[in-house]
């Protein structure tokens, strides 16, 4: 039994489609990704939606509103799938489950959270992070990249790996747990010390991508500030003045720049003016793209054919080190 190790210039990562996507994600994980596109697998994780209550309707819009923006932001160079498209994800997932602890996923922060005393909790929420295992060592990574509310789940991969490795053979890579560059941190405009959510329920603070620009100035229009007035006022101080600096963020996350500015209404319109400036050519793009479906629909399926001949080889010599094959 042999396996190859990859360097770590692949880029792997999914978004669950459980939510319209975000100036947030925007900024801090999208822009990232187009900048990073050589050898990347960029996914949807739309069987990560399926872990709570779902509507199926809604699972299938967001999903293909969510195809449609990854190729609106500029990932025309990457390998892009849907998860639920590679049976190879679920099927490594289940020889997994096999290595698994139940103790490892009772530590779980999420399952912790969500789900533990919860009635009608899904027994894919305690199995998630093990779905999200065979996510990552599908493809050989030898280093993940994640924040700190994934960790948990790396450092769970990592187990599993060397688990698996000492009792049936070398099969996979043990990726390294990896800090990422810092992205641009965008908070709920609402509420500034949480972070901008896709998933949120209150949606009053957050931007979407495809928000038009009466909706934006809106949104931004009621920003929380504070109370202080004069001419420092509008200055950064994530402790004190979490919404101004929210704002200070955003603009310069978008090419704008707050100099000279003094009122928190200046403030305002100039991060109005500058997110719909990096809102435009997005939603023309998804515009142009979304009038052509079978397009889009064609990108997602060659990926899901090569993410099918890359993860095949990992999938059989699992299986084979099993006893199954």
């Amino acid at each position: 039994m042999t396996t190859t190790t990859l360097t770590a210039t692949r880029h792997l990562s999914l978004l669950t489609p459980s939510g319209r996507l975000t100036l947030g994600n925007l900024l801090g994980a999208l822009r990232p990704m187009a900048e990073q596109q050589e050898d990347a697998f960029y996914g949807l994780s739309d069987l990560h939606a399926m872990t709570t209550a779902h509507d199926p309707a809604a699972l299938r819009a967001l999903s293909a509103e969510t195809a449609t923006l990854l190729l609106a932001v500029g990932l025309d160079r990457a390998t892009l799938f849907r998860q639920s498209a590679v049976p190879t994800h679920t099927a490594l997932a289940y020889l997994l489950e096999c290595t698994a602890h139940t103790g490892e996923l009772n530590r779980m922060i999420q399952f912790k959270e969500k789900g533990r005393g919860v009635d009608g909790t899904r027994v894919s929420l305690y199995t998630y992070p093990v779905l999200m295992a065979a996510d990552i060592l599908l493809y050989r990574p030898t280093s993940v990249p994640v924040g700190e509310d994934q960790r948990q789940h790396v450092e769970l991969t990592r187990d599993l790996a060397i688990r698996f490795n000492s009792t049936y053979g070398p099969v996979f890579t043990v990726p390294e747990v990896a800090v990422p560059p810092a992205g641009a941190r965008v908070m709920d405009l609402a509420h500034p010390t949480r972070k901008m959510s896709k998933s949120a329920t209150d949606a009053a603070g957050v931007i979407h991508l495809l928000d038009p620009p009466d909706v934006v100035r809106r949104k931004v229009a009621r920003a929380v500030t504070d109370s202080e007035t004069g001419p420092d006022a509008v200055r950064a101080d994530r402790a004190a003045k979490p919404g101004v600096t929210n704002l200070l963020d955003i603009l310069a996350a978008c090419g704008g720049s707050a100099t000279g500015l003094t009122t928190y209404g200046a403030l305002k319109k100039a991060v109005t003016d500058a997110v719909v400036a990096e809102l435009e050519p997005v939603q023309a793009r998804y515009a142009a793209l979304a009038a052509d479906p079978g397009h889009v629909a064609a990108v997602f399926a060659a990926g899901a054919a090569r993410c099918r001949e890359v993860t095949a080889p990992v999938l059989a010599a699992a299986e084979a080190a099993v006893g199954l094959g």
